[in-house]
C-alpha cells in the first residue's frame, strides 16, 4: 500500500483511526503497508492534522500499530518527510471551509515555512524563507532522529519523500532551488541535501532494513527561457538513482509532478510505470516501484511479470476497495495470507486449511 495522508492526527500523534486504518489491510493481505507521511519536524507537516515523527512520544502508538501489523504477518513501513515551502496548508475537506492555506487562527505557522529559496510554490502560497546552512544540517539532524524513532516503533521499511515539491525535491527542481551556493546551481549540488540526508539516516536506520526513496522523475513542466530544463528531469533521476545506489538506498519509488502549478501531467492508467522501468533498465542495481493509477489485479501482475518493476504500489484502489489484494488473489488463482479468523470467508477450496 502506498503512503497517502490521512490529516488525522493532533501534534503528530497517530490515533486509534490510524490502529484501525492501517491495521485493517494486515488482515487484508497486503503484504506492505507504508503508513503516511510523517513529518520530522512540527513545521514540516503538510497540514496542522498530519502524522508526525519529531517526538519520542510519537513511537509508542506507532509502535503499537506495528505490532498489530506483525502479529498478522504483514510488513509495514513508514515515509519520513518534510513538507517545506507547500507546508501550513489544510485538509482538503477544510479547504472550502477555512481556503487551502492554513494561518494561525487555524492552527498553520505561515511565518516558519522554509525551504531552499525564496520561492512560493503558486503565488496564492505561503513565502518559504531560504534555509541557512545550519537549518539544513538541523533538518538533516532530523531526519535521522526520526528514523531512530521508526527503528524503535519496529518499522521494516523506511522510505524518505523525496517526491511532490516538498523539501528533497524542491533541493533537486531548479523550478524551486535557485541556490548559489553548494547546495544550488549544478546537479551535484541540488543533489546534495538528499544525499547528505540519506548518509544521516543510515546511522540510525539499520543496513538490513530496507531504505526507499519516493522521487519524483519529472517535474512534468515545458522548457522555457528561465529554466531550460523545465525543471527536475528523467535524465537526473536515472542518474540521481545511480548515485543513490552507491548510497545503501534499495529502491526507488517512482512518481512525478508536484513542483509547480504550470505541470502538465498526461494522466492514463499506469502513466507513471514507465519510469520504474526506466530505473530498472539503466540502473540494474536498483529496485525500483511503481506507482500511480494501477486500479485492477491484472494491471497490477503484468507490470510485476513484464519486468517493468519491482514492486507495485496501490494506493487509492485500497481505500475504495479494502479487500483488493483479496480479491486479486481469487481473480488470479494464486495464494494470499488470510488470518485465520477470515479463513472460513475463503471462496476457493484450493488454497483453504479449513
Amino acid at each position: 500500500m502506498s503512503p497517502m495522508c490521512m490529516y488525522s492526527s493532533h501534534d503528530g500523534f497517530a490515533t486509534d483511526f490510524h490502529l484501525v486504518h492501517t491495521g485493517q489491510y494486515a488482515l487484508r493481505g497486503v503484504g506492505l503497508i507504508m503508513m503516511e507521511a510523517a513529518a520530522v519536524a512540527p513545521e514540516g507537516r503538510i497540514t496542522p492534522n498530519c502524522l508526525g515523527i519529531w517526538k519520542d512520544e510519537h513511537v509508542e502508538k506507532l509502535e503499537q500499530i506495528t505490532r498489530f501489523a506483525h502479529t498478522n504477518h504483514a510488513s509495514i513501513g513508514i515515509q519520513l518527510a518534510h513538507a517545506g515551502r507547500k507546508a501550513s496548508t489544510n485538509a482538503p475537506w477544510l479547504i472550502k471551509v477555512h481556503g487551502a492555506n492554513a494561518d494561525e487562527e487555524h492552527g498553520g505557522w505561515p511565518n516558519d515555512l522554509i525551504g531552499p529559496s525564496p520561492v512560493p510554490f503558486s503565488d496564492r502560497s505561503w513565502m518559504p524563507a531560504e534555509m541557512t546552512i545550519e537549518q539544513i544540517t538541523s533538518i538533516q539532524r532530523e531526519f535521522a532522529l526520526a528514523a531512530g524513532r521508526a527503528r524503535r516503533a519496529n518499522f521494516d521499511v523506511l522510505e524518505l519523500h523525496g517526491a511532490h515539491g516538498y523539501l528533497i525535491h524542491s533541493f533537486l527542481s531548479p523550478i524551486s532551488n535557485r541556490r548559489t551556493d553548494a547546495y544550488g546551481g549544478s546537479f551535484d549540488n541540488r543533489i546534495r541535501f538528499l544525499v547528505e540526508t540519506v548518509r544521516s539516516v543510515r546511522t540510525q536506520w539499520p543496513i538490513n532494513r530496507p531504505l526507499f526513496v519516493r522521487l519524483s522523475m519529472t517535474d512534468w513542466v515545458e522548457p522555457s527561457g528561465d529554466i531550460p530544463t523545465g525543471g527536475w528531469t528523467e535524465e537526473e533521476s536515472i542518474e540521481l538513482a545511480k548515485v543513490l545506489a552507491q548510497e545503501q538506498v534499495d529502491l526507488i519509488d517512482c512518481s512525478t509532478s508536484g513542483s509547480s502549478p504550470l505541470q502538465k501531467i498526461p494522466l492514463a492508467l499506469g502513466y507513471q510505470v514507465p519510469f520504474a522501468h526506466a530505473v530498472k533498465r539503466n540502473v540494474p542495481q536498483m529496485l525500483s516501484a511503481a506507482v500511480g493509477l494501477i486500479t485492477t489485479a491484472k494491471q497490477a501482475n503484468s507490470i510485476i511479470e513484464s519486468k517493468h518493476a519491482d514492486l507495485v504500489f496501490i494506493a487509492r484502489a485500497l481505500l475504495r476497495e479494502p479487500n483488493f489484494v483479496l480479491d486479486a488473489a481469487r481473480q488470479l488463482d494464486a495464494f494470499a495470507q488470510y488470518p485465520h479468523q477470515y479463513e472460513r470467508g475463503r471462496s476457493k477450496p484450493k488454497h483453504s486449511f479449513i
